[in-house]
C-alpha cells in the first residue's frame, strides 16, 4: 500500500547565554583527568546520540507523539512502531510517554530490545528472552490486542509483518536498503487501511530520496512514498464536495447542540441527501474517500479543523449504508432490522433506538401492522421513511424465509410467488415497485405518491 511521509522534526535551540561558560565548567569538572580522556569525553557528549537523546528533546517528542497517535487512533484503528537510535533512548522515551499516559504502562506500550545482566535494573523489565519476544510479536500482530505501540532500536525492522501497523515514528539515522526495509513495515494491506504513515523526527528526507532512487534503479516500480500534503489536499477536496451536497442544511447543532438535537440531525440529513439526484451513492462514495484521506492526515491542523464535519458526514453515511440490504446471517439481520445507523447513539448512559430518531414512537413493531404503516405515512422525512420501509420489508421477509419455513409458506397467499428460497424476490419487487419508483425519482413524496 502507499506510504505517506510526514516531517515533524524536533528542534533543539542553543542557550546563547550559557555558551561562554561551557568550556570553563568542563575543565573544572574534568580537572585532574588526562588530556586524552578529556577529549574522549568531549567527543562522546558532542555525538549525535547525546543530542538526539537529550532529555528536553525526548520530552518534546513524547508530548508530540502522544497527541499525534491519539488523533490517528480517532480516525483509524491500528498500531504504531517507534524506532529510536539507541537502547538508552528507547528506555528514556518509554519513561517520558508513561509519565504523560500512565495507563499505557499496563498493556498499550512496550519496549522490545535485547540486553544482558550487566544492564541496569531500570532496563531489565524491557529485556526479555526469545520466547517472550515471540509472544509480544504475536500480540502486536493481533489487531484486537491492547498492545498498540512498540519502541524498538533494531528489532522487528526487517522480516516482521504486522498488517495492522499503520504508523512508524522514525527517530533514528537510517539510509539505503535498511531505510526501505524499515518503512516497508507499514505498507501491508489490512481491512480498510488507506495506507501507511512514516513520521520523521530526525530529518530523513534526503536519505529517503536516495533510498527511493536506488529502489527504482534496481527495478522497483511506482512511488512508495507520498507527502501527507497530498492526503490533506484530497481531504479538503472531498470535504468541499460533501459540504456542497449538504448546502442549505444547517448541521451546526452537531457540535453545539444537545444529544437529542444531534440525533434529530441524522434523519434530516438523510432526507436532504435522498432528495438529490443519485444523492445516496454519490454521498456515500465521497465520504468514503474523505474518511480515507482524513485517516492519513488526522494529526494535521487542516484535519483538526474539519474533524467535526467529517464525523457528521460519517454519521449520515452510516445511516444511509445501514438502509442498504447486505448479505448477513439471519441472526444479524434480525438484530439489525431495527437499527438505522451503524453505531448506537449513547447519551448519558441511555441507548436511543433509531426509530425514535426517525420519528416513530415505538421500536417494538410489526412491519405488516396497519397502525405502524399509518405512523410511517405521517413521518416528516418521506424519503427516509421510504428507505426504511424497503429495508424492513426485504430484510424481514428474507429472515423469515430462512428461519421459518412454515411462516414463509403462510406468507404465500399474500405473496403468491414468494417461496422459502430467499432468491425468489419477484413478488417482493412488485410489492415495492411503487415505493421504489417514488424513492428513485428523488422527488419529495406527496400524500398521493405515498
Amino acid at each position: 500500500m502507499p506510504i505517506y511521509y510526514e516531517s515533524r522534526i524536533a528542534k533543539l535551540g542553543l542557550n546563547a547565554t550559557e555558551l561562554p561558560t561551557l568550556d570553563a565548567e568542563f575543565d573544572e569538572i574534568t580537572e585532574g583527568e588526562e588530556l586524552t580522556k578529556k577529549e574522549k569525553l568531549k567527543t562522546k557528549w558532542a555525538a549525535l546520540e547525546a543530542m538526539v537523546g537529550h532529555p528536553k528533546r525526548v520530552a518534546l517528542i513524547a508530548a508530540d507523539l502522544v497527541a499525534h497517535f491519539e488523533k490517528r487512533i480517532e480516525a483509524m484503528n491500528g498500531k504504531a512502531m517507534i524506532v529510536c537510535m539507541s537502547r538508552r533512548i528507547c528506555v528514556d522515551l518509554y519513561d517520558a510517554l508513561i509519565k504523560l499516559r500512565p495507563e499505557w504502562a499496563e498493556d498499550t506500550l512496550k519496549v522490545v530490545m535485547t540486553g544482558s545482566a550487566d544492564d541496569g535494573p531500570e532496563w531489565q523489565k524491557h529485556i526479555g528472552n526469545k520466547q517472550q519476544r515471540r509472544e509480544l510479536a504475536n500480540r502486536f500482530k493481533d489487531p484486537k490486542d491492547p498492545f498498540r505501540i512498540v519502541i524498538v532500536r533494531d528489532m522487528w525492522l526487517t522480516g516482521f509483518d504486522a498488517p495492522c501497523l499503520h504508523t512508524m515514528y522514525a527517530d533514528k539515522p537510517m539510509q539505503g536498503h535498511g531505510l526501505m526495509q524499515a518503512i516497508a513495515r507499514v505498507n501491508r494491506v489490512f481491512k480498510d487501511k488507506p495506507g501507511g504513515l512514516v513520521v520523521d523526527y530526525l530529518g530523513l528526507a534526503d536519505q529517503l530520496k536516495k533510498a527511493l532512487a536506488n529502489y527504482t534503479e534496481s527495478g522497483g516500480k511506482g512511488d512508495p512514498t507520498f507527502d501527507t500534503k497530498q492526503a490533506i489536499a484530497v481531504m479538503l477536496e472531498k470535504h468541499g464536495i460533501a459540504s456542497a451536497m449538504m448546502h442549505g442544511f444547517d448541521w451546526s447543532p452537531w457540535t453545539t447542540g444537545k444529544p437529542s438535537e444531534r440525533l434529530a440531525l441524522i434523519p434530516a440529513g438523510q432526507e436532504h441527501i435522498l432528495q438529490q439526484e443519485d444523492g445516496k451513492p454519490r454521498f456515500v462514495q465521497v465520504v468514503t474517500e474523505l474518511s480515507s484521506a482524513f485517516a492519513l492526515c488526522a494529526a494535521s491542523d487542516e484535519a483538526v479543523a474539519v474533524r467535526d464535519d467529517v464525523s457528521f458526514f460519517q454519521a449520515i453515511q452510516a445511516a444511509l449504508n445501514k438502509q442498504t440490504t447486505s448479505r448477513k446471517t439471519p441472526e444479524q439481520l434480525d438484530a439489525a432490522v431495527r437499527q438505522l445507523v451503524s453505531k448506537a447513539i449513547t447519551t448519558e448512559g441511555e441507548v436511543i433506538d433509531v426509530f425514535t430518531a426517525a420519528g416513530l414512537p415505538k421500536a417494538d413493531i410489526s412491519i405488516l401492522d396497519g397502525r405502524f404503516l399509518a405512523e410511517v405515512r405521517g413521518l416528516k422525512h418521506k424519503n427516509v421513511a421510504a428507505e426504511l420501509l424497503e429495508k424492513l420489508l426485504k430484510d424481514e421477509l428474507k429472515v423469515r424465509s430462512k428461519r421459518n419455513l412454515v411462516q414463509s409458506q403462510l406468507l404465500a397467499p399474500a405473496f403468491p410467488c414468494l417461496r422459502a428460497s430467499p432468491s425468489a424476490s419477484r413478488c417482493l419487487s412488485r410489492t415495492l415497485q411503487r415505493l421504489g419508483s417514488a424513492r428513485s425519482s428523488r422527488r419529495p413524496l406527496t400524500p398521493t405518491t405515498w
